[in-house]
């Protein structure tokens, strides 16, 4: 028996704990168990009792009860399994003193568990079972900001109604604080979208929000460099960069730094273009960079050599421009809404809603302010289609904002997209672009299957939700 324990105890186990989860916000990244040896140091008192210690009945018991239960893991027979691995767990719960899949078996048994009761009471009983599971690894093993990750990631996809999100980010966030840029890569979806709400929402200062917003950024470079858990990471990059981008509208959020670095890489690359030029200074302008800098002079001179515009006549609108240009967002907009508010010029209307329309989509990042302003500019000229071609944009963008950056919740986006695209094609001026857009986001489509599975049929309506809340008609890639 003690051979066969050996050899089952030297298998690399990688655990199935997610299977079931059905992901709300994000594709969900689990957390893969690797093979890691350690060495527990062994001392009288430590309460993490090992097969070792046991005396030769009580561990030849224990032995086979590890087998016999893991055999019932491996086939999903959690209810068998469970007597087996209480009876394994709770006598020798280091095991051998240096594996650790017998915590992962627990949680899988109780997971599953919970998912098979409606009864209230069970379901945080078994929660709090898990949570002990995982602090009993602790004591055992150490890796408290890792277990602290592996706490917060399950209460988010998994029980969420067990406790606040408040309790949920403070996890996340006890964890990063500890591991940094090298936080394990199942958090940082889940945090950023926590984070991300919690920005907009003003539930934390702006100056908290911009520390773990670099965190995460600084996560994500450290994590696509290191080479491992590519998979992960590569859904990761659909999703968390976008979502943090988007807080570039939240004024102070991120540091000067952090836009000289973004942009002045972008404008070294592209010395010539007008429109990357103007970008790059109003971005360091709205992250307060120092005038003086080595940047703007550069963007300062690039400006004057390939931006050159004859400035406005004195007025509301040069001052609204002149505000643009320095980057001051919010004082523009309300300049050109102001000068919209006071004209009786129906093309000056159009002309500065969409202005407005795109400031807002561009650079404060507000898409349902976007959207609002582009409509009223479809008002002011219903025959134009940049308004519609705008407002596919927005919804074509929306991915990572209502789904995951991939999957059926970022797919359907592009069906009320394409339908602001074929409203744009019916003016000549823009019709190109918008046919050209069509083609783009058709392919990123659900496919037939998708739909499927949903018992959704091609040709119906369907109601996308998020921001977007606008009924549209169900197509398929294929």
């Amino acid at each position: 028996m003690k051979s066969i324990v050996l050899k089952f105890l030297s298998v690399f186990f990688i655990a199935a704990l997610f299977s079931n989860c059905t992901p709300k916000t994000q594709e969900v990244i689990v957390p893969v168990v690797e093979e890691e040896k350690i060495v527990r140091p062994k001392t009288p008192d430590n309460p993490c009792t090992t097969l070792s210690d046991l005396n030769g009945y009580e561990r030849e018991n224990t032995e086979t009860a590890y087998v016999l239960y893991k055999d019932l893991v491996k086939t999903k027979e959690f209810e068998k399994a469970l007597p087996l691995w209480k009876k394994a767990y709770y006598t020798a719960p280091a095991a051998n003193g240096s594996i650790k899949y017998q915590f992962e078996d627990g949680i899988a048994i109780y997971k599953h568990l919970y998912n098979e009761t409606s009864d209230v009471n069970l379901k945080s009983a078994y929660v709090d079972t898990i949570i002990a599971i995982y602090d009993k690894r602790i004591e055992c093993y150490g890796e408290r900001a890792y277990i602290a990750g592996r706490k917060a990631f399950d209460y988010y996809y998994y029980f969420q109604n067990q406790i606040s999100e408040d309790s949920i980010y403070a996890l996340f966030k006890s964890a990063i604080d500890v591991k940094g840029e090298k936080v394990d890569y199942f958090v940082v979806n889940p945090f950023t979208k926590i984070l991300s709400d919690k920005v907009l929402n003003q539930s934390i200062t702006v100056e908290e929000g911009g520390f773990y917003a670099q965190k995460m950024i600084d996560a994500i470079a450290y994590g696509n460099k290191s080479g491992k858990n590519q998979e992960a990471w590569s859904i990761i990059n659909d999703y968390a960069p976008s979502r943090l981008e988007n807080l570039e509208g939240v004024k102070g959020l991120f540091s000067c730094q952090y836009y000289d670095k973004k942009y002045m890489q972008v404008f070294n690359e592209n010395p010539e273009d007008c429109e990357i030029i103007n970008t790059a200074y109003r971005r360091l302008s709205w992250g307060n960079c120092d005038k003086e800098s080595a940047s703007f002079d550069l963007l300062r001179m690039a400006k004057k050599e390939n931006c050159y515009t004859p400035p406005p006549p004195p007025g509301p609108l040069k001052l609204a421009y002149e505000a643009y240009t320095e980057g001051n967002y919010i004082e523009a907009v309300d300049m050109f809404a102001k000068f919209v508010d006071e004209t009786q010029e129906e093309d000056k209307k159009f002309k500065y809603n969409l202005l407005i329309a795109k400031i807002y989509y561009g650079d404060i990042k507000n898409f349902p302010k976007s959207r609002q302003y582009a409509l009223k500019a479809a008002e002011n000229n219903p025959s134009s289609g940049e308004p519609y071609l705008l407002i596919g944009k927005l919804y074509a963008s929306s991915g990572p904002l209502c789904g995951p950056g991939r999957g059926w919740d970022s797919q359907i986006v592009t069906w009320p997209a394409i339908d602001m695209f074929e409203k744009a094609k019916s003016d000549p001026m823009v019709a190109s672009e918008a046919q050209k857009l069509i083609r783009t986001y058709w392919q990123y489509m659900p496919k037939k299957e998708d739909i499927f599975q949903r018992t959704i049929k091609a040709g119906s309506n369907f109601k996308v939700g998020c921001w977007i809340n606008r009924t549209t008609v169900v197509r398929t890639a294929d």
